[in-house]
């Protein structure tokens, strides 16, 4: 157990897991293959010892999961309240400790919705919380500096690589990938790196976020909470998720891959330096 460097006193475990295990296949010739493959296991997140939610996780970053998820539900908001976050994979529980108030708790745990996506995840009204009054900064992005970026994360995804099954988050600057979380899916990656952010202090103004998944509602949202001005992904857009890019000003880039690219909404703010 070890304590953090932020300012305040907050207990916090590191606790690990194996990523991935190793199993038998059979192929199609009728041959027997070792494989590796991902874990996913539950994880269930206790606010001042109240069950809130149960993840399907690769339980990689348990406690900034556990911290990031209740942040972006809108559960918790005042980092420095913070007490304790305990993980155990004993009992498969993340309980996180706070002497802020929390108010309205029942109201926000009876508006669930269950989100699309692998690893299927639910989000509570407390999700749309505040996202009227978020301003993000603009950022200016170079066609050169994309290409770059989409080059470099490519060393990255070491579980997707090794066992498939996973998606991929990253925190990125210019063409500089700052954090990179792996899990079974992308919102529990992006919950992971918002709570890295969050106890760190870390400003979201100049970072772009890269995810392997779909840009839904859910991604714009947390990524908007986050701060990051850009969104940028491999994967396809949803109907929702373009109209709150546009409503919150984020530039949506997806379908990026290579040297291909679609800008979704804030083409104005990329800069195509690279003759084709």
């Amino acid at each position: 157990m070890s304590q953090t460097n932020a300012a305040f006193s907050l207990v916090k475990t590191r606790a690990e897991v194996p990523l991935t295990i190793e199993v038998t296949a059979v192929n199609e010739h009728g041959e027997p293959e070792q494989k590796f493959i991902a874990c996913e296991r539950p994880l269930t997140v206790y606010l001042n010892w109240r069950p809130i939610v149960t993840l399907m996780t690769l339980g990689a970053k348990a406690e900034s999961l556990a911290l990031g998820y209740l942040k972006n539900q809108g559960f918790i908001s005042d980092v420095t309240q913070l007490q304790s976050v305990i993980v155990d994979w004993d009992t498969n529980s993340a309980a996180i400790v706070t002497s802020e108030q929390i108010t309205d708790l029942d109201e926000k745990l009876s508006e669930k919705t269950v989100t699309t996506g692998c690893g299927q995840g639910t989000v509570y009204g407390g999700l749309m919380q505040g996202i009227d009054d978020i301003h993000l900064p603009k950022q200016t992005l170079k066609q050169s500096t994309l290409y770059q970026l989409l080059k470099n994360i490519s060393a990255y995804n070491e579980t997707y690589k090794h066992a498939g099954a996973v998606h991929g988050c990253g925190l990125c600057h210019n063409d500089t990938i700052t954090a990179f979380v792996e899990d079974v899916g992308r919102h529990n990656a992006v919950d992971t790196l918002a709570g890295d952010m969050w106890l760190s202090g870390e400003p979201g103004g100049d970072k772009i976020f890269y995810t392997t998944g779909r840009l839904t509602s859910e991604m714009v949202i947390k990524v908007a909470k986050m701060g990051i001005p850009v969104l940028l992904s491999r994967s396809g857009v949803t109907q929702m998720g373009l109209e709150l890019a546009q409503k919150l000003g984020i530039t949506m880039i997806a379908r990026a891959k290579g040297r291909h690219f679609l800008v979704y909404n804030g083409a104005e703010n990329l800069q195509f330096d690279v003759n084709q």
